[in-house]
């Protein structure tokens, strides 16, 4: 009989999965809601930053969302953020709101007028029909238009340089009496106003003034914002519900930017019938600054919060969520189970060396298939086991590290990022000899922020939030564990001790001194 692990149905596997570690407008089909009540708060009126890992399921989630409004005929546009990665204010926000109004304009002329019975489309990007008629043409063509003036507007402006110099010359006669008033400076509804000043008298005397001022893209895109909360009215009106805008993977904007388009966006957004949902990386991102005016969005205040890491400290429910995904897959190829795949401590090792991030125990699980498949042994019952999944996420830690360096190549902390993540690794596999270090929950500084984004970039990962160490009474500590990739070789090579941190039998072992980590200062 012919290995299972060598059968088509494994290629077939391997395939859909390799093309699902990306979220894309056709894998909404295989959504997995990672907890109850959280696709129903993302559909909800209220602004949400939604936080997560890389590969968390961010970018899913905000697609399925977007999937399901669609089918609803809810106005909604999807803005991929990566793609603006290096860009400086203000061209940045001009290019965001630029691609923003182009999604709602596709939406205008694809989701809200195609009819129920054009099925190439309903059924390829959504599997569904709509449950609603499609919106009266006419109506629907006349804000099109507006929308693209706008984005045609918009578009001159970004390529114009930010600031120049203006001449204008007004000549103005008139017959008698003192006259004031304002007059359009340049042929677009982008640029502002001129206040002009003329004198005469009934010998129709004239008075030429001539000013020069400063045209700058900034002061055009704040006279707009009127304008542009006009328009959401406008498709909340002809669509009769509310409109919704995801922003994905705001971390990729420089850091300082990142508060200016949030804020841009929620001053349009505030009232007037459009909801913000923005997708981040929690340690990568500044989202509000306080001042005088505030910028950007104040959790608890302006927006919620959506926290999609399923972290190893909860590590049952992590595994629950990440076997049902791989489940899914499984059963879309063929009658099987996760136990006809992997058997003894594989499904657990595979859990771990993910750090509970769902596109990473996909990509170590299809990695593992390979690995698999390589053993000369391979018998009819033979399955993946603990020493594939070592060997795969070895060879997936160069992904993770590519990701990382793009990540942070446009940042200043890239250098200081790699050296605190060395220590830690010197620390865990000559020091400590553990998988496992420890922090005081009250130390504060630029090392425990590098931490907290190596934590978000997935090279180390929290385990333990609030444990006691033997012999520092009255202190706490957070537990975290170097990712499997760094030590899986190093057990048999140096003794490295793997604590189960998730097993109670295991609790005791977590709690040494010696585990204490000193961050960079």
């Amino acid at each position: 009989m012919k290995p299972i692990l060598l059968s088509k149905k494994i290629d077939d596997l391997s395939t859909i999965i390799e093309e699902s570690t990306r979220a894309s407008e056709e894998g909404v089909k295989r959504f997995v809601e990672p907890a109850q009540g959280t696709l129903r708060r993302a559909t909800s009126k209220r602004h949400h930053i939604i936080f997560g890992r890389r590969g968390s399921g961010k970018s899913s989630l905000l697609r399925k969302v977007a999937s399901d409004l669609t089918v609803k005929r809810t106005p909604i546009a999807f803005i991929d953020l990566e793609k603006f990665k290096g860009h400086s204010y203000p061209d940045v926000l001009l290019s965001v709101l630029i691609v923003t109004f182009e999604e709602f304009d596709k939406w205008l002329n694809t989701a809200a007028i195609n009819p129920a019975h054009k099925t190439s489309f309903w059924q390829k990007y959504f599997g569904s029909k709509p449950q609603g008629p499609a919106f009266n043409k006419k109506a629907t063509q006349g804000l099109s238009e507006q929308v693209k003036k706008i984005t045609g507007e918009l578009n001159n402006l970004l390529h114009s340089a930010n600031e120049r110099n203006v001449k204008e010359i007004n000549r103005s006669d008139a017959e008698k009496g003192r006259q004031a008033g304002l007059q359009g400076g340049l042929d677009t509804q982008l640029a502002s106003a001129q206040g002009t000043i003329t004198e005469s008298n009934k010998n129709t005397q004239s008075r030429e003034v001539t000013e020069d001022y400063q045209h700058n893209k900034v002061d055009s895109l704040q006279r707009n914002i009127i304008r542009y909360q006009s328009i959401f009215r406008e498709i909340a009106k002809l669509s009769k519900t509310d409109c919704y805008l995801f922003l994905d993977d705001l971390y990729h904007i420089r850091k300082t930017d990142q508060p200016r388009v949030v804020d841009y966006f929620h001053r349009i957004a505030k009232g007037n019938n459009l909801w913000l949902k923005v997708g981040t990386i929690r340690h990568r991102t500044n989202w509000y600054v306080h001042g005088d005016p505030p910028v950007g969005m104040k959790l608890g205040d302006d927006c919620d919060q959506i926290d999609l890491d399923l972290t190893l400290e909860k590590y049952s429910t992590t595994k629950s969520f990440l076997i049902t995904i791989l489940s899914k897959f499984l059963r879309e190829v063929g009658n099987y189970k996760v136990e006809n795949i992997m058997t003894g401590g594989a499904p657990d090792r595979l859990v771990l060396a993910s750090g509970g991030v769902a596109r990473d125990f996909l990509g170590i699980f299809r990695r593992s298939i390979s690995i698999a498949r390589e053993r000369a042994d391979l018998e009819s019952k033979s399955t993946i086991n603990v020493e594939d999944i070592n060997r795969a996420a070895g060879e997936y830690d160069t992904s993770k590290r590519e990701e990382f360096k793009r990540d942070t190549e446009a940042t200043d902390d890239q250098s200081a990022l790699e050296k605190e993540f060395q220590k830690i690794q010197d620390f865990c596999l000559t020091a400590a000899q553990a998988n496992i270090f420890l922090i005081d929950q009250n130390l504060t500084g630029r090392g425990v922020d590098l931490i907290n984004e190596l934590v978000d970039l997935r090279l180390i990962h929290l385990v333990r939030s609030r444990i006691t160490v033997s012999g520092k009474a009255g202190s706490l500590f957070r537990a975290y564990m170097l990712d499997v990739s760094q030590y899986a070789g190093a057990r048999k090579r140096r003794g490295l001790i793997e604590i189960k941190f998730w097993d109670d039998s295991s609790k005791e072992h977590i709690r040494r001194v010696s585990y204490i980590y000193q961050p960079s200062s």
